[in-house]
């Protein structure tokens, strides 16, 4: 178990979420940064990569975190400065402004710089990298890049020289995508997990004229992941926190809250225990049962023990049968 890992899905602001990951009926005052901070210790901002966060809206979600103390939230860099490359001193200004509440409160945990699949490793993206890293230095940073080139040894050290952190990805295994990797090339560790939806990946919507239209965001995000390949992340995971100061795991395959799914698992690979799950989330996917710290009664006196009693049974040299509890 490593206490240096932080989990936690990417965005919250999702309307297929409620009653599902939200209580359909919200009690007054309720907000969704808040409500998740009961069950993660991180959520990744994305509304940053779209438009520059405003300091009094940072300083609001900070007050909806306070109740806990090791809350932290990474951001994603703005696309203007990622896709369409624009520098300008003012732009850099007013998004560091806006993040800047986060980062004076210790809520900070680092900026992403997303690039797209195009953002390949060259001498002129090499040198635009640096001087996003001199723009936004004063904040720790982690790349995540999406092309397979930067998946090798001069990409690497010139992440390192610069101390900025390599962003490991789960996505599907198409032409020159990144595959899976554990790298770590600064004190922070990196983890973000997109889906496998291959048909759906590159494909975009098209009007009754044919024209392309906006990507299919719903359709790519719509994955769950298998206990089964998020154990073969969690050795990854440990590889990449006994490395790193801090490890970021964030799940971004959210549509209807999959990514909070495979993100109550993955806390509890990472930490060997079990874990709080909103019980109308647990009712939606009651595959989350053998991670739940407590589960509704059942018919049989039959049930199967938690992991942390599995993991007990196995050191202990138990089998792995059913186990009489009482009701």
């Amino acid at each position: 178990m490593r206490t240096n890992i932080r989990v936690g899905p990417a965005g919250w602001s999702y309307q297929d979420w409620n009653g599902i990951v939200y209580p359909r009926s919200r009690p007054a005052g309720f907000h969704e940064a808040s409500y998740l901070a009961n069950y993660f210790p991180l959520i990744e901002i994305n509304t940053s990569f779209y438009r520059p966060l405003r300091p009094e809206i940072a300083r609001l979600w900070v007050r909806k975190v306070e109740h806990r103390r090791d809350f932290q939230f990474t951001a994603k860099l703005y696309r203007g400065f990622t896709h369409e490359r624009t520098l300008l001193r003012s732009d850099v200004k007013e998004f560091s402004d806006g993040i800047a509440p986060l980062a004076e409160t210790g809520r900070l945990g680092c900026l992403l710089m997303q690039f797209p699949w195009s953002f390949r490793l060259n001498n002129e993206n090499r040198d635009y990298l640096i001087r996003l890293k001199q723009a936004f230095g004063h904040f720790p940073l982690v790349a995540e890049f999406r092309h397979s080139s930067w998946n090798s040894n001069p990409a690497l050290d010139l992440l390192i020289n610069q101390r900025i952190g390599f962003c490991n990805i789960d996505q599907p295994r198409l032409d020159h995508c990144l595959p899976p990797t554990a790298h770590v090339t600064s004190p922070i560790g990196y983890v973000r997990f997109h889906g496998r939806n291959y048909q759906e990946w590159f494909s975009f919507d098209t009007d009754t004229n044919g024209r392309t239209g906006m990507r299919r965001v719903d359709a790519r995000y719509n994955y769950l992941y298998s206990r089964k390949q998020l154990e073969k992340w969690n050795t990854r995971i440990d590889q990449i926190a006994s490395q790193a100061r801090t490890t970021y795991v964030v799940t971004n395959n959210h549509f209807q809250g999959k990514a909070i799914v495979n993100g109550l698992e993955l806390i509890e690979m990472t930490t060997g225990d079990t874990v709080d799950v909103p019980p109308q989330l647990l009712a939606h996917y009651p595959e989350l049962h053998a991670s739940a710290k407590s589960a509704p009664a059942q018919r049989s006196l039959f049930l199967t023990p938690p992991p942390a009693v599995r993991r007990f049974a196995a050191a202990a040299g138990a089998g792995a049968g059913p186990m009489l509890v009482a009701q």
